[in-house]
């Protein structure tokens, strides 16, 4: 499926305009096409789908009414289904006959890194990636063509993970078999192994599994104190949901969830997730710049629904993207993403932010608890703010990368 920026709209019943002014001629303008290549019907389709094309549109429409004045500006979408080939399929028409420059969103790790190799291959278009496996600031890095915005498999676990995982605590692993879960539980088991805990026992399950029984029997069997669940989407909702039924809590084992979003949260309801914490690197509720950002989303959504990080995501990549290429004035993926590592990042998305030359944007996140209904105050109430993380401490090191653009460089 794919969809145009005006398809999007009547879908949306929102208009999303990326008209330039009328100050320059035709042939002056710098013209920049954005390619959202998302998931618009699948598993992902709240935490990514339309959410990220508006927030896409919402960064643009900002831009044009500052450092983008005078540019020309647009933006199309299409449905990846979470499958690489169609992605690649898209991205190769994108980028060889419909003059796309950068392409954002790609939410799937296997899509993204698809995509990823591809842009590396080409380096003639540049991606945004809101998050997603480390591997895409690792050992699979691209840091000429790509940057990885606000968080990856490494932040979140290491952000729910570290302060729980006490010497002698032991942990079972619920992982998704595919290349995103596998990544979740490499590093978490790698930081459970060196805060001397242990990991007792992990299981896979296939993508969008609907029956967690045998999976969370398992764990229930072990003698874990810990559950950590290493998938994300509707496997996440679903698979917490079932290990509230099971009483997996009052057995004595605790659930961490490794990657749950607010639309999770949402969809699972606070009596079934009350208590679980985890790691995001946006809340809407954090202060007043996201409050006001994120009322201005739900408005030009027109669902009320407050943005998830993936959202978030798309709207600062994109907008600190266009700041490069408007003082630029050029596309040139390499060049822009040196300049973009130059600028710095501020905006009402991130906070105490540097990109580091391996692609990846370090900045604080945010170690949080779902409320108990009891304690929520709204409809969108969800999280207690336990802790702020500081970047340095929520992401990878740069010492520990194996990204080969690093290594080679030192």
């Amino acid at each position: 499926m794919r969809i145009t920026i005006a398809t999007a709209a009547a879908l949306l019943g929102v208009l999303l305009s990326g008209a330039p002014g009328a100050c320059l001629a035709q042939e002056q303008r710098l013209k920049v096409r954005i390619g959202v290549l998302t998931d618009l019907s699948g598993p992902f389709a709240d935490f990514a789908g339309k959410g990220s094309v508006i927030a896409t549109q919402m960064a643009v429409d900002d831009c044009l009414k500052a450092e983008c004045k005078g540019m020309q500006v647009e933006v199309i979408a299409a449905d990846h289904q979470n499958k690489a080939d169609i992605a690649l399929g898209i991205a190769r028409k994108w980028i060889d006959t419909e003059n796309v420059d950068v392409i954002g969103d790609v939410v799937n790790a296997a899509v993204q890194l698809a995509v990823q190799s591809l842009a590396r291959e080409r380096q003639s278009f540049s991606v945004l990636f809101p998050g997603g496996t480390a591997r895409l600031t690792n050992e699979d890095c691209s840091p000429d063509t790509s940057v990885q915005w606000m968080w990856d498999t490494y932040s979140q676990v290491a952000g729910a993970v570290k302060p729980l995982a006490k010497p002698g605590t032991k942990w079972f692993f619920l992982a998704s078999d595919y290349a995103f879960g596998h990544s979740l539980q490499k590093d978490g088991t790698e930081i459970i192994n060196a805060q001397s805990a242990q990991v007792v026992g992990a299981v896979r399950h296939p993508f969008q599994t609907s029956d967690f029984s045998s999976f969370l029997l398992q764990a229930q069997a072990s003698s874990a104190n810990f559950v950590a669940f290493a998938n994300a989407g509707t496997d996440a909702t679903a698979s917490i949901r079932q290990a509230s039924e099971f009483g997996l809590q009052t057995s004595g084992k605790k659930p961490v969830a490794l990657f749950l979003t607010l639309p999770d949260v949402k969809a699972l309801g606070l009596a079934a997730a009350a208590g679980t914490q985890l790691t995001e690197s946006f809340y809407w509720n954090v202060d007043d710049r996201t409050r006001t950002w994120s009322s201005r989303f739900a408005e030009v959504a027109g669902s009320g629904k407050m943005p998830s990080i993936s959202h978030a995501g798309a709207y600062s990549a994109t907008r600190h993207y266009l700041k490069a290429v408007a003082a630029l004035r050029s596309k040139a993926p390499k060049a822009v993403t040196a300049k973009m590592r130059e600028i710095p990042v501020e905006d009402d998305i991130v906070r105490n932010a540097t990109l580091r030359p391996d692609g990846r944007l370090v900045h604080d996140t945010y170690l949080l608890q779902v409320k108990t209904p009891q304690q929520s105050k709204s409809e969108w109430d969800v999280y207690n703010v336990i802790e702020v993380i500081p970047g340095e401490q929520a992401f990878r090191p740069l010492s520990q990368s194996a990204c080969p653009a690093i290594r080679k460089a030192g």
